[in-house]
């Protein structure tokens, strides 16, 4: 059985931001998985939220950055970034850093003496002395209760191709920016889109206007990493004073600096689109033709089909690959894995990075921007224990 130092799960700009990380400090490591699944798997003509700085992987500044990118391929980028080209940047990233990339599905991981044993689904077993989960959020899609079970009742995220609804009536659950963006691209595709929001109101990020009222002052109150409002925003590009502050302080900012809201340029496209506030969802029912949705208050709404926007709850337990003892073996709090210095678990030679790291190390680890710290983390922990 081959034996590495270090195997990274997973091909996603936390992933590749590792990969390049641990090349850098010269860490031998493997990267296993798809380059850049989970947004393949993203609605068509989707654009990413999070400004040009915040979509660079590994380090806005860096030789895989998104401005090193455009100047080696001559790629026309928009702003905001289009999803095709944030896969297209991420591949990019990847035959730079993992040009070894193995593509095997890892059916399980397990403890094994001081190492780790890696199964496949296909293919001879591998030894790794070091394991960084960086499985994405996937598995994590939340389902709330009312859904449950209805096959005319999906995830957001379970979609690409949203035009297979153009002539059907949606609903949309959420006040965010996944249901806000979809219910946009259903619109434009055709369909008769009704959104649904629990709120009384929405919040509508601001396109920068504060950050260009700033001029020269604004990387005093904002961070390039492009998470939290003004002030906040510096406090949580910092993880590891963020960690410093008392829970009492870090849960309150963690929700302000991820909030439910949708970006400036969705307000236009969501002219001509009923938005129902209020609208907190008691049950759900459905026929063979219909779907519909009673509210708290008594009003119903139908449709052909409804999409719930409704995020993602970590819990490390539903990464398929992770073997039940492993799982167990991890200090969690609500799903979250307890992490120290290298964003390293419980376990030794354990680490997890992206949104499981929020926990321990505040909600820049659910962004990408989050990589850039986070992969530096890791590999000066690996890297340090090597010497």
């Amino acid at each position: 059985m081959s034996v590495i130092d270090v195997a990274v799960l997973g091909a996603g700009p936390y992933g590749l931001a590792v990969a390049a990380a641990l090349r850098d400090a010269g860490v031998e490591h493997r990267v296993i998985g798809e380059p850049m699944s989970f947004w393949k798997g993203m609605p068509d003509g989707m654009l990413l939220r999070s400004n040009w700085t915040a979509t660079s992987i590994a380090d806005h500044r860096g030789p895989v950055s998104l401005d090193a990118y455009v100047a080696d391929t001559r790629a026309e980028v928009g702003r905001p970034v289009p999803l095709d080209s944030f896969i297209a940047y991420g591949e990019w990233v990847c035959s730079r850093v993992a040009p070894g990339l193995d593509r095997r599905m890892v059916r399980e991981v397990a403890r094994e003496g001081d190492g780790f044993r890696l199964a496949f689904a296909d293919g001879p077993p591998l030894a790794a002395r070091r394991v960084v989960v960086a499985g994405g959020i996937a598995p994590f899609a939340r389902h709330p209760a009312p859904f449950v079970g209805l096959s005319r009742a999906t995830h957001s995220s379970e979609h690409r191709d949203l035009s297979r609804f153009k002539g059907e009536r949606v609903l949309v659950v959420g006040g965010g920016q996944s249901a806000l963006e979809s219910a946009a691209l259903l619109h434009e595709s055709g369909a008769d889109v009704e959104v649904l929001v629990r709120r009384d109101q929405l919040i509508w990020l601001h396109g920068g206007k504060y950050q260009r009222m700033l001029g020269r002052a604004k990387p005093l109150f904002y961070a390039p990493t492009d998470v939290g409002p003004l002030g906040l925003s510096r406090v949580v590009a910092a993880p590891r004073l963020f960690r410093r502050l008392p829970r009492s302080v870090q849960t309150p900012a963690a929700a302000r600096a991820i909030r439910p809201a949708g970006a400036e340029w969705l307000i236009e496209r969501l002219r001509e689109v009923p938005i129902r506030l209020d609208f907190q969802v008691r049950s759900a029912t459905q026929d063979d033709r219909r779907i519909r949705v009673l509210s708290t208050t008594g009003e119903m709404a139908v449709g052909d089909h409804l999409i719930y926007g409704t995020g993602y709850r970590v819990d490390v337990a539903r990464y398929p690959f992770l073997g039940a003892p492993l799982v167990r073996a991890v200090r969690r709090v609500n799903g979250y894995p307890l992490l120290g210095p290298g964003l390293e678990a419980s376990v030794p030679g354990l680490h997890f990075v992206g949104a499981p790291a929020a926990w321990s190390f505040g909600p820049i680890m659910r962004f990408v921007s989050g990589g850039w710290f986070a992969s530096r983390a890791v590999a000066g922990r690996i890297a340090g224990r090597r010497r």
